[in-house]
């Protein structure tokens, strides 16, 4: 199997790290929910070496995942969990945070549900849930690609799609997690974080 590579993530990295540095800098340990590559896992690893940075998928993406780790040879970042949000057990992690880059657009529309749910048990109260990708607001979204964006996602699997931040919120609180900040990020995407009360 050849390395994967996703050129949004050499392109994004930089934009999200200068978001979540600070926010993480009280933190000890993070899990990623959905690494896809794991390219986002070693350079936030290496930017941020006071984080223990567990990353998780799906099983198929544990290869990919694993051919970045070997190469980068960080004691920080850890092998792939088996996480499927709404299947899998959710690891027993002492963490203090969870991030997720370009997830919630994928998932269908129960796993949203289980993985806000999961998220909002394992995280300690004061933890941080940040999440990374294109939102709408109210129904409207905040530019004609992410709409376009949201048709190309219904016609390829019609249970995607751009999640409303009134959606995700309602999930949150359920959850016991109080919205905190909307963040604005290049190319018409967000990231939005939340704290376990």
């Amino acid at each position: 199997m050849e390395k994967p590579y996703a050129e949004s993530c050499d392109q994004n990295r930089g934009p999200i790290l200068a978001v979540i540095k600070p926010l993480l800098e009280n933190c000890s340990s993070v899990l990623e929910v959905g690494s896809g590559t794991g390219q986002h896992a070693i350079y936030f690893g290496e930017q941020m070496p006071h984080l223990q940075w567990h990353t998780s998928d799906r099983q198929q993406n544990h290869e990919g995942i694993n051919m970045w780790l070997d190469e980068a040879a960080l004691d920080n970042v850890h092998r792939p969990i088996e996480l499927d949000v709404q299947r899998s057990e959710w690891p027993t992690l002492e963490i203090d945070a969870i991030f997720s880059t370009n997830t919630t657009h994928i998932m269908h529309w129960p796993d949203v549900e289980a993985f806000f749910a999961g998220a909002g048990k394992l995280l300690p109260s004061g933890g941080i849930l940040l999440i990374y990708g294109p939102f709408s607001f109210s129904g409207v979204h905040t530019s004609d690609s992410n709409a376009k964006f949201n048709e190309w996602l219904w016609a390829r699997d019609p249970l995607s799609g751009v999640r409303d931040f009134d959606d995700l919120n309602r999930l949150a609180i359920e959850a016991g997690l109080e919205f905190r900040h909307d963040y604005e990020m290049p190319v018409n995407n967000r990231i939005l974080f939340w704290q376990k009360r």
